[in-house]
């Protein structure tokens, strides 16, 4: 047994499902519009195997990729950032978490403020986060009202100035809100907090210091279900803000896609047995909202850069599994998530059952494919994509 390295690239999209529709994202395809439209490189990731997945303009297939290569359906409803990692990890939502388009309702708002002594919230509406500070930060200075804001994901979001409102303050509000406000018809999955620092026309968010209260998961979910079984587990990145701090051994935070990247490379120099979930998160939070299609490309250039290294620091018997959590096209209309196939790569080809793999019918394979790689009897639903004589 080794280690097994799981990178989502989040919001990395291969194409639209077949129910795009019933989310508004007909058409989306993150991947395919941010190569077509920047024709950029990823020679890397290209040896691999992902121009085989679909077509790319400047990233065509190969005859021999390195890794086992194909795409999976998120059969949960919903398609933010909890419910794609939750299916990953062996969840499956039947019904999505509660979304708010027209903001939250009066009780919900009129609670978070008795609970926390605010006398109000600006804002309450679907909001892009670099925009809502925009307009709403200097009222937030001038009142030190909180902004309270949401988006196409199940999600409350509450930014505030460092300068404002202490972030031990923002932190307890969003404390507050999770296990307080945001309950039962209102389980939103995350509540988020989102300081920001600077001056009117020149607000900054910190992202270092974004905070996430998500929904605790329920039993069994991967991470979870390896540690129990004596497995160590790593989280890198936002992971384990996403299970509610719950399933991991430890946790690296990082700022950036780069530190990400060099955690997992001092992981994989440390680690000889262990499971390693890790989040590359810029693709996603810098561009993909911003529907910034350069800076996206460029993300994907630097995580392309890493894939070397990555691979030379693998001991024979581990394993790279490299997906998405959802889509997030920043060449459509809007700054939501989409509803899209992800892309797999499973690294070395050879572990896999086939080096072309069939489409998943569910992120849920990931869980069933790790557990099998470890031996473990398997408590979730799916099919692996890993051969038994081949681990």
């Amino acid at each position: 047994m080794g280690v097994c390295y799981l990178v989502i690239i989040d919001g990395l999209g291969v194409g639209a499902q077949e129910d795009s529709d019933l989310y508004g994202d007909e058409g989306s395809n993150t991947l395919g519009h941010v190569v077509a439209q920047t024709r950029c490189r990823l020679p890397e990731l290209q040896k691999l195997g992902i121009g085989n997945i679909i077509p790319l303009d400047s990233v065509g297939p190969v005859w021999n990729p390195l890794a086992a290569f194909g795409k999976m359906r998120e059969k949960s409803a919903g398609k933010d950032s909890t419910t794609g990692h939750w299916e990953i990890a062996g969840l499956q939502l039947e019904r999505p978490f509660p979304t708010y388009k027209n903001g939250f309702p009066e009780d919900v708002i009129r609670k978070f403020c008795k609970l926390t002594g605010t006398s109000g919230v600006l804002s309450n509406q679907p909001a892009s986060g670099t925009a809502v500070i925009d307009a709403y930060g200097k009222e937030h200075q001038e009142t030190g009202l909180p902004i309270v804001y949401t988006s196409a994901d199940s999600v409350f979001q509450v930014a505030c100035h460092v300068e404002t409102v202490p972030l031990t303050t923002l932190y307890e509000w969003c404390k507050i809100a999770r296990n307080q406000v945001m309950v039962e018809q209102h389980a939103v999955g995350r509540v988020i907090a989102r300081p920001f620092t600077g001056k009117p026309g020149a607000y900054e968010r910190l992202s270092e210091q974004r905070h996430d209260y998500s929904l605790a998961p329920p039993e069994p979910f991967l991470p979870g279900y390896l540690k129990e079984n004596g497995i160590e587990t790593v989280s890198v990145g936002k992971i384990i803000d996403l299970f509610a701090g719950q399933g991991f051994s430890r946790a690296v935070r990082t700022k950036s896609n780069a530190e990400g990247i060099e955690k997992l490379l001092v992981e994989m120099n440390g680690m000889s047995e262990g499971f390693v979930f890790v989040n590359l998160i810029e693709t996603d939070q810098n561009f993909g909202h911003r529907n910034d299609v350069p800076g996206f490309a460029g993300a994907l250039e630097e995580i392309d850069r890493a894939i070397p290294k990555i691979l030379n620091a693998m001991d024979r018997d581990d394993l790279l599994i490299i997906t998405g959590d959802h889509g997030n096209d920043p060449a459509m209309p809007g700054t939501d998530h989409s509803r899209e196939f992800t892309p797999l790569l499973v690294y070395p080809a050879e572990r896999s059952a086939s080096v072309e793999l069939p489409t998943r019918e569910s992120f849920a394979d990931v869980a069933v494919s790790v557990c099998r790689y470890f031996g473990l009897k398997n408590p979730f639903s799916g099919n692996s994509f890993l051969s038994d004589d081949r681990i």
